[in-house]
């Protein structure tokens, strides 16, 4: 079982950065593929950026590329976002997501139903 928990959300200006964190149990948080996933109030959930298991290999979402940079620390079994140059459509509740299915690559990986675990999820607001 993996149990991923969300941190660093809030409320934040136009412009503005936050720093995303995802902390992950287990033991073999290293192997795992893992992504970030959110959701606005009456909208379908939206992937956002995925990162391999080494943290070689980044893929992200159309709406976010070139802002917003998915990282890793395996030693610390955590997984990050970090947001730059937000924008009022960035808000939503962010997810921590994790495929605890060994892959070499990412693949498919921009689909929720790739994962197998999930966090609570944490609220970004960001305000013009």
């Amino acid at each position: 079982q993996v149990q991923l928990v969300e941190s660093g959300g809030g409320l934040v200006q136009a412009g503005g950065s936050l720093r995303l964190s995802c902390a992950a149990s287990g033991r073999a948080f290293s192997s795992y593929t893992m992504g970030w996933f959110r959701q606005a109030p009456g909208k379908e959930r939206e992937f956002v950026a995925a990162i391999n298991w080494s943290g070689g290999s980044t893929y992200y979402a159309d709406s976010v590329k070139g802002r917003f940079t998915i990282s890793r620390d395996n030693a610390k079994s955590t997984m990050y976002l970090h947001m730059s140059s937000l924008k009022p459509e960035d808000t939503a509740v962010y997810y921590c997501a994790a495929d605890s299915r060994f892959s070499w690559s990412l693949s498919h990986k921009d689909y929720a139903q790739s994962y197998d675990y999930w966090g609570q999820g944490t609220q970004v607001t960001v305000s013009s």
